[in-house]
């Protein structure tokens, strides 16, 4: 089983499932995302909107495949590039902070640690981006929208709480902490190949999203 990440383009963004490759509830303000939705494309609002963001900050996002086939994705900014993110009752996030957006494991390929794959690969591109944390707005109810991250993802991947709400919390990672935690868990994974096929080894080592 090989397993890899790539960051976003305009030429991965197709391998998105539907249901976030024509979602723009982050995107765009209430506002502008009921008018695409009823008279526009929200599509093309997406890709507006990944091309902009690309062109004035770079990489916003990550795509894991297992075996050639799209199996999860994490998509991150700015705050500033996402009008959504003031909505909520426990914004503003921190300055020295990129916001994860939203993050989805395909449901065939849940359990096999990708989650945190993609959570770690993120951390790497933003330390070199001289930020200190990515935030996200939990989802404590898992409910609609379902484009917001639940908290026992973000737990899992080493969030914790900043700023409590009971049903929309901030969370938060340390960027460095999180670049470190993965070799650590890279120089186990590397002890446990010697006595089981990777696959095994994957799903012992690593925890489930």
């Amino acid at each position: 089983m090989s397993r890899r990440i790539v960051s976003l383009t305009l030429d991965t963004l197709e391998d998105l499932p539907k249901r976030c490759r024509h979602c723009v509830f982050w995107e765009l303000d209430p506002v502008s995302r009921n008018r695409a939705i009823k008279c526009g494309d929200p599509g093309l609002e997406k890709e507006a909107w990944v091309s902009s963001t690309l062109l004035e900050w770079g990489s916003c996002g990550k795509l894991a495949y297992v075996d050639g086939a799209p199996a999860g994705y994490v998509l991150y900014s700015p705050p500033a590039y996402v009008p959504r993110s003031i909505a909520f009752p426990t914004s503003p996030v921190s300055s020295d902070a990129a916001l994860l957006m939203t993050a989805h494991v395909v449901e065939p390929f849940a359990g096999q640690g990708l989650g945190r794959m993609l959570v770690q690969s993120l951390a790497k591109d933003l330390v070199k981006r001289g930020l200190k944390a990515v935030e996200a707005f939990a989802d404590l109810e898992h409910s609609e929208p379902d484009c917001v991250v639940p908290a026992d993802y973000l737990l899992a991947v080493g969030f914790k709480t900043v700023r409590p709400h009971p049903r929309w919390p901030r969370m938060r990672l340390e960027l460095r902490t999180a670049v470190s935690w993965k070799s650590d868990v890279e120089y186990a994974l590397e002890k446990l190949l010697g006595s089981m096929t990777p696959q095994v080894a994957l799903r012992r080592a690593e925890p489930r999203t």
